[in-house]
């Protein structure tokens, strides 16, 4: 048994994708522990598929257009964005064990975050020239 969506529905669900993943974005700009970045890239990719006006505000934003920029010239993220990162997953992460119990799902969302992080780190910073 498949399940067919008509592409009236497909838009609409990738619409509210991409509304809903952006919502989630602007909230982690000013909760530390929540990839901004991560966000924006779903949004921006469900809106291509949804909402060419969404789509374009968020390609000409001047906070988002940039990482967006980036990422689709090569995978890449600015410096500026993998410190703000790394020091709001810390920040988390001191706050949750500082604040809950020492249970395996703290440990276990410190360790997603390393591996996020490690992941982060490993991208490019900038395009590579070719000579």
């Amino acid at each position: 048994m498949t399940c067919r969506l008509s592409a009236k529905t497909k838009r609409l669900l990738y619409g509210l994708l991409a509304y809903a993943s952006l919502g989630v974005g602007l909230v982690a700009i000013v909760i530390p522990g929540l990839p901004t970045t991560e966000f924006i890239l779903l949004s921006a990719w469900a809106a291509t598929r949804s909402s060419p006006r969404l789509s374009a505000w968020l390609e000409n934003h001047r906070l988002f257009g940039p990482m967006l920029s980036n990422w689709r010239n090569g995978k890449i993220i600015a410096r500026r964005a993998k410190i703000s990162a790394t020091l709001s997953m810390l920040l988390c992460s001191v706050v949750m064990l500082m604040t809950l119990n020492h249970a395996w799902p703290v440990f276990a969302a410190i360790g997603c975050m390393l591996l996020v992080n490690l992941w982060i780190w490993s991208r490019p910073e900038q395009t590579v020239r070719e000579n």
